[in-house]
């Protein structure tokens, strides 16, 4: 590295935010933007550590750790300490397609495998990514490419989340006519819909790749679900190949008394809602306005929740978690280079804070009914804490007596995860399914158990991250590509 002890010269910086109570009155993307000598002082941080676990890209104890798509973190690092922005730019495209979405809502697993990370806070190298990205757009480097020489197979891809974009993108790249099918009226899956605008911009930062893609002659084609609005058997018939990205998107639900009143929904269906009205103008169907909103969840959803409720004038949010609070460093069951289970507040939790005057999460709680008026509307949410207990040799959530307690809400949004992909266009394309639900598709080729159909993404190994995502596009591409022309120069 350029910078031989520039981690032992400069300590971790991140770009700072705008104030919580300001940035709640818009919806506009809360992060500040560092200086170009600022984010070369960060770079110089990236040891000369010998093995950068940080682009490993592998599961340790059922987490990521290091980075999926394998960037060449420390190779970037070092050119934007250089001031080498345009090298920096070409090292990071070789193996990302959208660091302008991973730099901004990826949670970092390169971060937490960090080998600096073992001493001193980790390198931020999420921030850097973001900063390259940016950089290049600014400066005019990322432009349409034509494609020389077109193969004349046709592909089509189902769905326009990560994976389906990643996989398209590069299978344009080869030269293939590709086709992108979106059931919803906007091109970006869950990047779209399911993220609010104050973390991932979906007219300067979505739109504009999407807008990319098509000038380099992918075909989207919106308000279209295969098995509804265009039939399987057509679909197989005109193209050479299919690839199924359609995503994880069947939520876990919550099976206790009141779940039919008026007032609960699933979290995706409110951000849905949400994100709509940001970008129409118009009012969303499903509103935190005046509501006292009881979040049930954590993650990232429920941190979006939690932000979004409170952009639409909730009058209070509480957010409950099964699990304990985590703790506030690392112990000794979860070492480096694991992904470190570590309390960590995030936008949501800090606007809720600053406007509420607490953290609006609280730990080991446990939703026993809910509770609505006679006109089926909902009123209240009964919760009691819970003690983790083992059964069988399985920790499961025992209620503690006496800790019982109603909590005013007049809505409930569910974020407790994701059971697998919905069944509509898989069965209409007779595709194998795991006992998960997810799609049956080998990883070595990615293909189903039928003739020219792939599947990838979160359809085929569950809910995860975007990261894994652009992973498995990029990596299903190349196996249709090899599939098509039996070999294949993808990387």
């Amino acid at each position: 590295m350029g910078k031989v002890k520039g981690f032992l010269e400069y300590r971790r910086e991140v770009p700072s935010d705008r104030e919580p109570l300001e940035r709640i009155k818009d919806w506009k993307e809360f992060h500040e933007h560092m200086t170009d000598e600022a984010l070369g002082d960060q770079g110089a941080r990236c040891m000369d550590c010998g093995t950068p676990y940080c682009h490993t890209g592998f599961m340790l104890s059922g987490m990521t750790s290091g980075c999926p798509i394998h960037n060449l973190i420390p190779e970037w690092n070092d050119y934007v300490y250089k001031g080498f922005w345009h090298e920096a730019y070409d090292r990071l495209m070789k193996t990302n397609n959208f660091p302008e979405f991973t730099g901004r809502v990826c949670p970092a697993p390169c971060e937490g495998s960090c080998v600096l990370g073992i001493i001193q806070p980790p390198v931020t190298i999420k921030n850097i990514e973001c900063s390259i990205i940016e950089h290049a757009f600014k400066q005019g480097w990322v432009e349409p490419k034509k494609i020389a020489v077109r193969t004349g197979k046709k592909i089509a891809v189902v769905g326009s989340g990560p994976a389906g974009l990643a996989a398209a993108d590069q299978l344009n790249k080869a030269g293939h006519s590709v086709t992108v099918y979106e059931r919803d009226d906007r091109i970006g899956g869950l990047l779209m819909y399911g993220i609010p605008n104050m973390k991932l911009d979906k007219e300067a930062v979505v739109q504009r790749r999407v807008d990319l893609m098509e000038q380099e002659g992918v075909v989207f084609v919106v308000n279209t679900e295969i098995g509804v609005d265009f039939p399987a058997e057509k679909l197989t018939e005109e193209y050479d190949a299919v690839l199924l990205c359609t995503g994880a998107t069947r939520p876990r639900d919550l099976d206790v008394e009141g779940r039919s009143l008026n007032g609960v929904h699933f979290a995706m269906d409110f951000l849905r809602e949400s994100t709509k009205s940001v970008l129409t103008g118009g009012q969303p169907e499903i509103s935190a306005k005046a509501c006292d909103v009881i979040v049930i969840g954590g993650g990232d959803t429920g941190t979006d929740c939690v932000a979004s409720s409170i952009r639409q004038g909730c009058k209070s949010v509480v957010q409950l978690e099964i699990l304990p609070q985590p703790p506030l460093e690392r112990q000794a069951d979860n070492p480096w280079p694991e992904w470190p289970k570590t309390l960590k507040v995030d936008y949501g939790q800090e606007e809720a804070a600053a406007l509420q005057g607490d953290d609006p999460r609280r730990y080991s709680m446990m939703t026993k009914k809910l509770i609505g008026d006679a006109d089926g509307n909902l009123t209240g949410i009964e919760v009691s804490k819970v003690e983790w207990v083992k059964d069988d040799g399985r920790f499961m959530p025992r209620p503690v007596a006496g800790t019982e307690e109603i909590l005013p809400a007049q809505l409930v949004l569910l974020a407790m995860g994701f059971l697998g992909p919905e069944d509509g266009a898989l069965k209409a394309l007779e595709v194998e399914q795991t006992e998960r639900s997810t799609i049956k598709a080998s990883y070595d080729d990615f293909s189903t158990s039928r003739q020219k159909v792939f599947a990838a993404g979160d359809a085929r190994r569950g809910q995860s991250l975007i990261v894994w995502a652009i992973n498995e596009g990029r990596a299903a591409a190349r196996e249709v590509d090899r599939f098509l022309m039996g070999d294949t120069n993808l990387p």
